[in-house]
Protein backbone atom coordinates (compact mmCIF):
# COMPACT_ATOMS: atom_id res chain seq x y z
CA UNK A 1 0.00 0.00 0.00
CA UNK A 2 3.04 2.29 0.15
CA UNK A 3 4.49 4.32 -2.70
CA UNK A 4 3.49 7.10 -5.05
CA UNK A 5 1.78 4.65 -7.42
CA UNK A 6 0.38 2.18 -4.89
CA UNK A 7 -1.35 -0.15 -4.94
CA UNK A 8 -1.65 -0.58 -8.74
CA UNK A 9 2.06 -0.61 -9.60
CA UNK A 10 2.93 -2.59 -6.46
CA UNK A 11 0.51 -5.36 -7.44
CA UNK A 12 1.76 -5.36 -11.04
CA UNK A 13 5.37 -5.66 -9.88
CA UNK A 14 4.53 -8.46 -7.47
CA UNK A 15 2.67 -10.42 -10.15
CA UNK A 16 5.75 -10.15 -12.37
CA UNK A 17 8.02 -11.31 -9.51
CA UNK A 18 5.82 -14.34 -8.90
CA UNK A 19 5.32 -15.36 -12.53
CA UNK A 20 8.67 -14.54 -14.07
CA UNK A 21 10.97 -15.30 -11.13
CA UNK A 22 9.06 -17.80 -9.00
CA UNK A 23 9.17 -15.72 -5.81
CA UNK A 24 6.43 -16.41 -3.25
CA UNK A 25 4.91 -13.09 -2.20
CA UNK A 26 2.27 -12.14 0.36
CA UNK A 27 0.52 -8.80 -0.10
CA UNK A 28 -0.37 -6.80 3.02
CA UNK A 29 -3.11 -4.21 2.69
CA UNK A 30 -6.82 -3.66 2.30
CA UNK A 31 -8.31 -6.76 0.63
CA UNK A 32 -11.08 -4.71 -0.94
CA UNK A 33 -8.52 -2.74 -2.92
CA UNK A 34 -6.11 -5.57 -3.67
CA UNK A 35 -8.46 -8.32 -4.84
CA UNK A 36 -9.77 -6.41 -7.90
CA UNK A 37 -6.21 -5.56 -8.95
CA UNK A 38 -5.14 -9.19 -8.70
CA UNK A 39 -8.21 -10.17 -10.68
CA UNK A 40 -7.19 -7.74 -13.42
CA UNK A 41 -3.93 -9.71 -13.72
CA UNK A 42 -5.77 -13.05 -13.44
CA UNK A 43 -3.70 -13.71 -10.32
CA UNK A 44 -6.39 -13.97 -7.64
CA UNK A 45 -5.47 -17.57 -6.87
CA UNK A 46 -1.70 -17.10 -7.04
CA UNK A 47 -0.98 -14.44 -4.43
CA UNK A 48 -2.13 -14.45 -0.83
CA UNK A 49 -3.45 -11.31 0.85
CA UNK A 50 -3.03 -10.58 4.55
CA UNK A 51 -5.36 -7.88 5.83
CA UNK A 52 -3.78 -4.64 7.03
CA UNK A 53 -6.41 -2.03 7.78
CA UNK A 54 -4.11 0.96 8.18
CA UNK A 55 -1.95 2.45 5.40
CA UNK A 56 0.53 5.17 6.45
CA UNK A 57 0.84 8.08 4.04
CA UNK A 58 4.05 8.87 2.20
CA UNK A 59 4.42 12.08 4.23
CA UNK A 60 4.17 10.30 7.59
CA UNK A 61 7.33 9.76 9.58
CA UNK A 62 8.25 7.25 12.24
CA UNK A 63 6.49 8.87 15.20
CA UNK A 64 3.18 8.98 13.34
CA UNK A 65 2.90 5.18 13.19
CA UNK A 66 4.57 4.25 16.47
CA UNK A 67 1.39 2.66 17.89
CA UNK A 68 -0.30 1.35 14.75
CA UNK A 69 0.11 -2.45 14.86
CA UNK A 70 -2.28 -3.08 11.96
CA UNK A 71 -0.51 -0.87 9.45
CA UNK A 72 0.54 -2.29 6.09
CA UNK A 73 4.16 -1.91 7.27
CA UNK A 74 3.74 -3.45 10.73
CA UNK A 75 1.86 -6.54 9.55
CA UNK A 76 4.65 -7.80 7.21
CA UNK A 77 7.22 -7.23 9.97
CA UNK A 78 5.11 -9.34 12.31
CA UNK A 79 4.91 -12.10 9.70
CA UNK A 80 8.70 -12.15 9.45
CA UNK A 81 9.12 -12.18 13.21
CA UNK A 82 6.74 -15.17 13.48
CA UNK A 83 8.59 -17.03 10.74
CA UNK A 84 5.63 -16.80 8.33
CA UNK A 85 7.61 -14.71 5.84
CA UNK A 86 11.30 -14.23 5.11
CA UNK A 87 11.61 -10.56 4.16
CA UNK A 88 9.74 -7.27 3.99
CA UNK A 89 9.52 -5.10 0.86
CA UNK A 90 7.87 -1.67 0.89
CA UNK A 91 7.89 1.50 -1.18
CA UNK A 92 6.30 3.51 1.61
CA UNK A 93 7.65 6.27 3.85
CA UNK A 94 11.28 5.54 4.73
CA UNK A 95 10.94 6.99 8.23
CA UNK A 96 7.83 4.91 8.89
CA UNK A 97 9.47 1.72 7.64
CA UNK A 98 12.69 2.20 9.63
CA UNK A 99 10.81 2.97 12.85
CA UNK A 100 8.34 0.10 12.45
CA UNK A 101 11.00 -2.42 11.49
CA UNK A 102 13.13 -1.47 14.49
CA UNK A 103 10.12 -1.89 16.76
CA UNK A 104 8.71 -5.10 15.26
CA UNK A 105 11.92 -6.90 14.28
CA UNK A 106 14.68 -7.48 16.80
CA UNK A 107 18.10 -5.96 16.31
CA UNK A 108 20.84 -8.53 15.82
CA UNK A 109 22.79 -9.14 19.06
CA UNK A 110 25.04 -6.19 19.82
CA UNK A 111 23.76 -3.99 16.98
CA UNK A 112 23.03 -0.51 18.29
CA UNK A 113 21.25 0.90 15.25
CA UNK A 114 20.38 -0.48 11.83
CA UNK A 115 21.79 1.22 8.73
CA UNK A 116 20.27 1.87 5.33
CA UNK A 117 22.51 0.72 2.50
CA UNK A 118 22.17 1.47 -1.21
CA UNK A 119 24.07 0.25 -4.25
CA UNK A 120 25.76 2.97 -6.30
CA UNK A 121 26.46 2.53 -10.04
CA UNK A 122 30.21 2.66 -9.61
CA UNK A 123 32.66 1.27 -12.14
CA UNK A 124 34.12 -1.29 -12.60
CA UNK A 125 31.94 -2.79 -9.83
CA UNK A 126 29.02 -1.42 -7.78
CA UNK A 127 29.76 0.34 -4.49
CA UNK A 128 27.68 0.31 -1.32
CA UNK A 129 26.91 3.52 0.56
CA UNK A 130 25.60 3.46 4.13
CA UNK A 131 23.99 4.94 6.14
CA UNK A 132 21.67 6.90 3.85
CA UNK A 133 19.02 7.94 6.34
CA UNK A 134 18.34 5.52 9.18
CA UNK A 135 20.19 7.57 11.83
CA UNK A 136 21.35 11.14 11.32
CA UNK A 137 23.55 11.47 14.44
CA UNK A 138 25.36 8.20 15.10
CA UNK A 139 28.21 7.63 17.52
CA UNK A 140 31.65 6.89 16.04
CA UNK A 141 31.39 3.27 17.21
CA UNK A 142 28.24 2.91 15.13
CA UNK A 143 30.13 3.86 11.98
CA UNK A 144 32.50 0.97 12.67
CA UNK A 145 29.45 -1.23 12.98
CA UNK A 146 28.07 0.15 9.73
CA UNK A 147 31.34 -0.80 8.07
CA UNK A 148 30.84 -4.40 9.18
CA UNK A 149 27.27 -4.36 7.85
CA UNK A 150 28.44 -2.94 4.52
CA UNK A 151 31.24 -5.48 4.18
CA UNK A 152 28.78 -8.33 4.74
CA UNK A 153 26.43 -6.84 2.14
CA UNK A 154 29.24 -6.49 -0.42
CA UNK A 155 30.37 -10.07 0.16
CA UNK A 156 26.87 -11.52 -0.07
CA UNK A 157 25.40 -9.40 -2.85
CA UNK A 158 28.43 -8.71 -5.06
CA UNK A 159 30.76 -11.60 -4.19
CA UNK A 160 33.60 -9.26 -3.14
CA UNK A 161 35.92 -11.39 -1.01
CA UNK A 162 37.73 -8.52 0.73
CA UNK A 163 35.77 -5.27 0.32
CA UNK A 164 37.67 -1.98 0.51
CA UNK A 165 36.04 0.36 3.03
CA UNK A 166 36.30 4.15 2.93
CA UNK A 167 35.01 6.80 5.35
CA UNK A 168 33.13 9.55 3.52
CA UNK A 169 34.22 13.00 4.74
CA UNK A 170 35.53 16.34 3.45
CA UNK A 171 39.12 15.33 2.72
CA UNK A 172 41.35 12.33 2.20
CA UNK A 173 43.79 13.22 4.99
CA UNK A 174 43.31 11.42 8.35
CA UNK A 175 42.64 14.64 10.28
CA UNK A 176 39.88 15.92 7.99
CA UNK A 177 36.24 16.07 9.01
CA UNK A 178 34.23 16.79 12.15
CA UNK A 179 34.66 15.08 15.52
CA UNK A 180 32.54 12.14 14.40
CA UNK A 181 34.64 11.50 11.30
CA UNK A 182 37.98 11.92 13.08
CA UNK A 183 37.06 9.52 15.88
CA UNK A 184 35.51 7.03 13.43
CA UNK A 185 38.75 7.12 11.43
CA UNK A 186 40.72 6.18 14.54
CA UNK A 187 38.40 3.30 15.37
CA UNK A 188 38.31 1.98 11.82
CA UNK A 189 42.12 2.04 11.71
CA UNK A 190 42.33 -0.20 14.79
CA UNK A 191 41.93 -3.96 14.90
CA UNK A 192 38.28 -4.94 15.51
CA UNK A 193 37.44 -5.60 19.14
CA UNK A 194 35.32 -8.29 20.79
CA UNK A 195 35.90 -10.89 18.11
CA UNK A 196 34.78 -8.84 15.12
CA UNK A 197 36.23 -9.74 11.74
CA UNK A 198 38.84 -7.48 10.08
CA UNK A 199 37.70 -4.49 8.02
CA UNK A 200 39.61 -3.55 4.88
CA UNK A 201 39.74 0.14 5.77
CA UNK A 202 41.67 2.23 3.22
CA UNK A 203 41.09 5.66 4.79
CA UNK A 204 39.01 8.74 4.08
CA UNK A 205 37.27 9.35 0.77
CA UNK A 206 35.50 12.39 -0.69
CA UNK A 207 32.20 12.63 -2.52
CA UNK A 208 34.01 12.65 -5.86
CA UNK A 209 35.31 9.13 -5.10
CA UNK A 210 31.91 7.47 -4.72
CA UNK A 211 31.50 6.45 -8.37
CA UNK A 212 35.15 5.88 -9.28
CA UNK A 213 35.57 2.36 -7.98
CA UNK A 214 38.00 3.46 -5.27
CA UNK A 215 36.04 1.62 -2.57
CA UNK A 216 33.51 -1.18 -2.36
CA UNK A 217 31.88 0.23 0.79
CA UNK A 218 31.51 3.91 1.73
CA UNK A 219 30.56 4.61 5.36
CA UNK A 220 29.05 7.81 6.72
CA UNK A 221 26.28 9.13 8.97
CA UNK A 222 22.67 9.09 7.80
CA UNK A 223 22.47 12.83 7.26
CA UNK A 224 25.54 13.07 5.03
CA UNK A 225 24.70 9.80 3.29
CA UNK A 226 21.19 10.91 2.41
CA UNK A 227 22.43 14.24 1.05
CA UNK A 228 25.07 12.44 -1.02
CA UNK A 229 22.54 9.94 -2.36
CA UNK A 230 19.98 12.57 -3.36
CA UNK A 231 22.71 14.66 -5.01
CA UNK A 232 23.86 11.66 -7.05
CA UNK A 233 20.29 10.84 -8.06
CA UNK A 234 19.74 14.40 -9.23
CA UNK A 235 23.01 14.39 -11.18
CA UNK A 236 22.10 11.09 -12.83
CA UNK A 237 18.69 12.41 -13.94
CA UNK A 238 20.35 15.54 -15.28
CA UNK A 239 22.90 13.48 -17.25
CA UNK A 240 20.20 11.25 -18.75
CA UNK A 241 18.06 14.25 -19.75
CA UNK A 242 21.04 15.99 -21.33
CA UNK A 243 22.01 12.89 -23.29
CA UNK A 244 18.45 12.53 -24.51
CA UNK A 245 18.38 16.13 -25.72
CA UNK A 246 21.77 15.81 -27.42
CA UNK A 247 20.79 12.53 -29.08
CA UNK A 248 17.70 14.10 -30.67
CA UNK A 249 19.08 17.56 -31.49
CA UNK A 250 19.66 16.92 -35.22
CA UNK A 251 19.33 14.20 -37.86
CA UNK A 252 23.03 13.42 -37.52
CA UNK A 253 22.68 13.14 -33.74
CA UNK A 254 19.68 10.84 -34.08
CA UNK A 255 21.66 8.63 -36.46
CA UNK A 256 24.56 8.53 -34.00
CA UNK A 257 22.19 7.65 -31.16
CA UNK A 258 20.72 4.87 -33.27
CA UNK A 259 24.17 3.43 -33.85
CA UNK A 260 24.98 3.69 -30.15
CA UNK A 261 21.56 2.64 -28.84
CA UNK A 262 22.92 -0.41 -27.04
CA UNK A 263 25.46 1.61 -25.06
CA UNK A 264 22.93 4.33 -24.33
CA UNK A 265 20.46 1.71 -23.10
CA UNK A 266 23.13 0.20 -20.84
CA UNK A 267 23.93 3.62 -19.37
CA UNK A 268 20.27 4.42 -18.74
CA UNK A 269 19.79 1.09 -17.00
CA UNK A 270 22.95 1.54 -14.94
CA UNK A 271 21.75 4.80 -13.38
CA UNK A 272 18.07 3.82 -13.14
CA UNK A 273 17.05 3.32 -9.49
CA UNK A 274 14.44 0.76 -10.59
CA UNK A 275 17.26 -1.56 -11.65
CA UNK A 276 18.81 -1.92 -8.18
CA UNK A 277 15.68 -2.65 -6.13
CA UNK A 278 16.11 -0.15 -3.33
CA UNK A 279 17.82 0.39 0.00
CA UNK A 280 18.41 -2.45 2.46
CA UNK A 281 17.94 -1.94 6.19
CA UNK A 282 20.83 -3.92 7.68
CA UNK A 283 21.30 -5.00 11.29
CA UNK A 284 17.87 -6.49 12.01
CA UNK A 285 16.88 -10.11 12.48
CA UNK A 286 14.98 -9.99 9.19
CA UNK A 287 15.63 -8.66 5.70
CA UNK A 288 13.96 -5.32 4.90
CA UNK A 289 14.13 -3.71 1.45
CA UNK A 290 12.84 -0.17 0.96
CA UNK A 291 12.02 0.48 -2.68
CA UNK A 292 12.05 4.01 -4.10
CA UNK A 293 8.83 5.86 -3.33
CA UNK A 294 8.30 6.50 -7.05
CA UNK A 295 8.79 2.83 -7.98
CA UNK A 296 6.80 1.47 -10.87
CA UNK A 297 6.16 -2.23 -11.45
CA UNK A 298 9.71 -2.93 -12.64
CA UNK A 299 11.20 -1.35 -9.52
CA UNK A 300 8.90 -3.39 -7.28
CA UNK A 301 9.95 -6.57 -9.06
CA UNK A 302 13.61 -5.63 -8.59
CA UNK A 303 13.00 -5.00 -4.87
CA UNK A 304 11.39 -8.43 -4.47
CA UNK A 305 14.33 -10.03 -6.29
CA UNK A 306 16.82 -8.22 -4.06
CA UNK A 307 15.01 -9.29 -0.88
CA UNK A 308 14.78 -12.90 -2.02
CA UNK A 309 18.44 -12.98 -3.04
CA UNK A 310 19.68 -11.53 0.26
CA UNK A 311 17.55 -13.94 2.24
CA UNK A 312 18.70 -16.90 0.18
CA UNK A 313 22.33 -15.88 0.71
CA UNK A 314 21.67 -15.52 4.46
CA UNK A 315 22.68 -11.90 4.91
CA UNK A 316 21.73 -11.81 8.61
CA UNK A 317 23.89 -14.84 9.37
CA UNK A 318 26.82 -13.27 7.56
CA UNK A 319 26.44 -10.11 9.63
CA UNK A 320 26.40 -12.16 12.84
CA UNK A 321 29.65 -13.80 11.79
CA UNK A 322 31.31 -10.46 11.05
CA UNK A 323 30.36 -8.88 14.36
CA UNK A 324 31.91 -11.71 16.37
CA UNK A 325 30.77 -13.63 19.43
CA UNK A 326 30.81 -10.76 21.92
CA UNK A 327 29.55 -7.88 19.79
CA UNK A 328 29.74 -5.22 22.53
CA UNK A 329 30.47 -2.04 20.57
CA UNK A 330 29.75 0.47 23.33
CA UNK A 331 30.84 -0.50 26.81
CA UNK A 332 30.60 1.57 29.97
CA UNK A 333 33.57 1.26 32.30
CA UNK A 334 32.93 -0.44 35.61
CA UNK A 335 31.79 2.00 38.23
CA UNK A 336 29.88 4.15 35.74
CA UNK A 337 27.07 6.02 37.56
CA UNK A 338 24.40 4.28 35.51
CA UNK A 339 25.60 0.88 36.79
CA UNK A 340 24.15 1.76 40.17
CA UNK A 341 20.57 2.04 38.86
Amino acid sequence: MGGDYAPDEIVAGVVRAVRQHGIAVVLAGRPGQLRPLLADHHAAGEIRIVAADDSPGMDEGGLAIWRRPRSSIAVPCQLVRRGQASAVVSAGSTGAIVTTARMRLRLLPGVLRPALAVVLPSRPAPAILLDVGAIADPKPEMLVQFAQLGVAYAQVSHNVAEPRVGLLTIGAEPGKGNKLARRAYELLSEDPKDGGMPIGFIGNIEGSDLLTGKVDVAVTDGFSGNVALKTLEGAERFAVDQLRQIATASPAARLGALLQRRKLREFAELVDSETHGGAVLLGLSGTVVIAHGASRARGVTSACLLAADLEERKITERIRERLGPERHFLRRPLGHPRDAD
